[in-house]
């Protein structure tokens, strides 16, 4: 994947991720939320241990760094982060949803501070900063609005956002030569078993699924397209970008959704929100201002 190929699949991913905030908004009304969320990765991870059968030879976890990994990775990034992302978006639109979502890798950073090596600069302290402010401005909470629906949501996605900063922190320590697809598969079907187990003990019941071709829809998209197809581009993009590209990646996602929002909802997002975004993306530039300059150089390198 060279040149104008992986430039498109960063743009596809970018698409595939963002529209899956719209596609939760889609379905979120026919599906209990954190079942729904475990039926999503039941599929999407059986479908990626499948390919992981066939394309790589290392295919289960055969030490304990990679349980550890196996088991972070599913408590944080699959079950706690989609758990809480999907009882926000009861109470907000993918496109909103997608917006404070992009503030994990300055979370990210943040906790990085905290559990890891990594100092406090100015810079970070300053990114993380506009990052907060950008979140403050989205919900936008003055006078009666303060207790909202809206408000609480995006409590949720922040804390859905935390949740997965934290986890992509607490990995780093732990080196596995486990390849990442069989990883991910085995991440995701660990994840869905938590959610269902949380789904069932607050008493989340399968006859509240409507099943209705939109709840299909929705379900078979998160799962096999914005799930499975999405983290295949995915894998393939990871031997071709550093982490901080991969990041970028989050700050197309809002602009996806708000778009599709807007096609298929009819949904505007107003001036704060867009402001919101604007502050968080600042933010995320502010710390990682060195590598994007060393991105910004060798892509000037490349065409001159």
């Amino acid at each position: 994947m060279k040149g104008a190929r992986s430039v498109i699949a960063f743009l596809l991913l970018g698409i595939l991720w963002g529209s899956s905030f719209v596609a939760i908004e889609v379905g979120i009304p026919f599906f209990p939320p954190i079942l729904f969320a475990a039926l999503r990765y039941y599929i999407a991870g059986m479908a990626i241990l499948v390919y992981a059968l066939f394309t790589v030879e290392y295919q289960r976890p055969r030490s304990s760094k990679d349980w550890i990994v196996i088991a972070i990775t599913g408590i944080f990034l699959i079950g706690g982060h989609h758990a809480l992302l999907y009882i926000g978006q009861q109470y907000v639109s993918g496109a909103v949803a997608a917006i404070v979502i992009s503030l994990s890798p300055i979370l990210t950073t943040a906790f990085a501070t905290l559990f890891l090596d990594d100092s406090l600069t100015f810079f970070t302290a300053l990114g993380l900063l506009f990052g907060l402010s950008g979140v403050v401005l989205v919900t936008n909470p003055t006078g009666s609005t303060v207790l909202t629906v809206s408000v609480i949501g995006i409590g949720f996605v922040f804390a859905s956002a935390a949740c997965f900063g934290l986890g992509s922190v607490l990995t780093r320590p732990f080196r596995t030569s486990m390849p990442v697809q069989s990883m991910q598969a085995y991440s995701m079907l660990f994840g869905a078993l938590l959610l269902h187990g949380v789904s069932f003990c607050i008493g989340e019941d399968w006859d509240k699924i409507i099943w209705t071709m939109s709840a299909v829809a929705s379900l078979g998209y998160l799962a096999i397209v914005s799930g499975a197809f999405a983290f295949l581009l995915y894998f393939q993009l990871l031997d071709h970008y550093g982490p901080v590209e991969i990041n970028l990646i989050g700050y197309f996602e809002p602009v996806t959704a708000a778009i599709l929002s807007w096609i298929i909802f009819g949904q505007l997002i107003n001036l704060p929100t867009i402001g919101g975004f604007i502050l968080i993306l600042v933010g995320f530039i502010t710390i990682k201002r060195r590598s994007i300059k060393g991105i910004i150089e060798s892509c000037t390198l490349c065409y001159t």
